[in-house]
């Protein structure tokens, strides 16, 4: 299974494309999708979405898995990062590519095995399992690969994302 994770920003979008098969990783590719202060906020979604459609046009990824939006303190960004989410899921969805979402502590634990895991302890393992040089850089960039990680270790099912995709239900199992 092809799966590209996304961590989603409107200034820096990090990206990784990982290959799951037979309990095995292997990495694709990894980036960020990057948009410059002081360009119209239209103009940064237009690059998210195009960008974003390139790359899914490029790698075919069977599914996409998001996080989750994460409010803390600022209103203003958390709108922002959730128009930019809808352009990274407007990508997807005229992609044809299944889209999961997941929240931090989901990552966490599925890439860690502690909901509550530092950010440093959740890259440094990210690290290990997909056997990289080293951490991947910038942070977010670390981040998506998390969130691919952790659609693999979810079975690639909406399960646990929240949802059923009746496309994935098999008779028999």
């Amino acid at each position: 299974m092809r799966i590209l994770g996304i961590d989603p920003g409107y200034a820096i979008v990090g990206y990784g494309v990982i290959d799951y098969m037979n309990t095995r990783f292997s990495v694709v590719d990894y980036g960020a999708i990057l948009t410059e202060a002081g360009v119209p906020f239209n103009e940064r979604l237009e690059q998210i979405f195009d960008e974003t459609c390139a790359l899914m046009q490029r790698w075919k990824p069977e599914d996409m898995a998001i996080e989750k939006l994460f409010y803390n303190t600022n209103a203003k960004t958390v709108i922002d990062v959730g128009q930019a989410r809808g352009a990274l899921i407007l990508a997807a969805q005229k992609c044809s590519v299944r889209i999961a979402e997941y929240t931090p502590l989901q990552v966490k634990q599925s890439v860690v095995g502690y909901g509550r895991a530092e950010k440093k302890q959740v890259q440094e393992m990210t690290k290990l399992i997909l056997n990289l040089p080293k951490i991947p850089k910038p942070d977010d960039t670390a981040d998506a690969l998390a969130i691919a990680i952790c659609h693999a270790h979810a079975g690639g099912s909406m399960f646990s994302a929240g949802g059923i995709d009746p496309s994935r239900i098999r008779s028999g199992i």
